[in-house]
């Protein structure tokens, strides 16, 4: 098992310290106390305006996962098998709160509409995947773009290191960070690109701030002192980047298909083995383009790790 330190958890790092022994000793109650004392704190709330808490209660017969925590403001956090799964999707809440909103309220939506067993739809699928396994990406311009779509790994993560390195991926996906507690070569993600000139002052000058206790929350003074968005996790860009995502789901981006394949091992700085010669060259994980080389909600059917969703 990785360490809870990994890069790859650095949001999380600090409701991890304290939950993370937790969770490994089995004392999932305990851990259910410390997720609902973090979501008072950050005054956590649904796209609904209800207060969001964290249940061991599993939702009544015949009601759907997401309605529920659309309709009631509770998600169901399971303890035992399941746990860790369901402790991940906790502090993405606390980490993204109106990015998690706004993905429930587009599932709930979606599930009004088509029933609880009917056709999932593109955009409930395309949903899943950012909940489930998004990698959200947020580097300038440059040639690594172009190297993506080719599927040119060796250009896009040899020459492009230094990049990475300056702005390293933020994981969203719940499962996905589920996936990493034991990691492989093949571990893939779904991958949003944000680029980083969308984020500005404007992005962190919304009113309230529901992001968790660890989450940097936007300054309370001079809000829109812009530099303070520059380092990774500096205070404030998660806040803003909340903002920038939740606005994006509202306005319907999923419908057009933007997700990218990210073998998130050959992330530049996440595994040691990735340096060594010839790391990009094992074509069974870095693969070469398809003929359509971007995810699109058509065409992808998220595979399930649970026997329900999980927003």
């Amino acid at each position: 098992m990785t360490e809870l330190t990994a890069p790859w958890y650095a949001p999380y790092a600090a409701a991890l310290a304290e939950l993370g022994p937790l969770a490994r000793e089995g004392r999932w109650a305990d851990c259910l106390i410390a997720l609902n004392r973090r979501a008072a704190q950050a005054d956590l709330h649904n796209a609904a305006g209800l207060p969001v808490r964290f249940t061991a209660e599993a939702p009544p017969a015949g009601m759907a996962y997401e309605a529920r925590i659309h309709r009631d403001g509770l998600v169901h956090t399971r303890a035992g098998e399941g746990g860790w799964h369901d402790l991940f999707n906790a502090l993405v809440w606390l980490v993204w709160p109106r990015t998690k909103a706004s993905l429930n309220a587009l599932q709930a939506a979606e599930i009004a509409r088509h029933g609880v067993g009917g056709r999932r739809g593109g955009l409930r699928d395309a949903a899943t995947l950012v909940d489930e396994n998004g990698v959200l990406v947020t580097m300038p311009p440059g040639p690594w773009r172009e190297a993506w779509s080719r599927h040119d790994w060796p250009a896009l993560f040899v020459s492009g290191r230094a990049q990475w390195l300056a702005a390293p991926p933020l994981i969203l996906g719940h499962a996905l960070l589920d996936k990493l507690r034991a990691p492989y070569k093949a571990v893939c993600g779904h991958a949003w690109l944000l680029e980083a000139g969308a984020i500005s002052a404007e992005a962190i000058d919304a009113p309230g701030d529901p992001s968790g206790p660890d989450a940097p929350a936007v300054p309370p003074e001079n809000p829109r002192a812009v530099p303070s968005l520059d380092a990774p996790l500096a205070p404030g860009r998660l806040a803003a980047l909340d903002v920038r995502l939740a606005a994006a789901l509202s306005a319907g981006a999923l419908a057009s298909g933007r997700l990218r394949p990210l073998p998130v091992l050959g992330v530049p700085g996440w595994w040691p083995a990735n340096q060594a010669p010839g790391f990009y060259d094992d074509a069974t994980v870095f693969r070469p383009a398809p003929q359509r080389n971007s995810i699109t909600p058509s065409s992808s059917r998220p595979k399930r790790s649970a026997s329900r969703s999980s927003v």
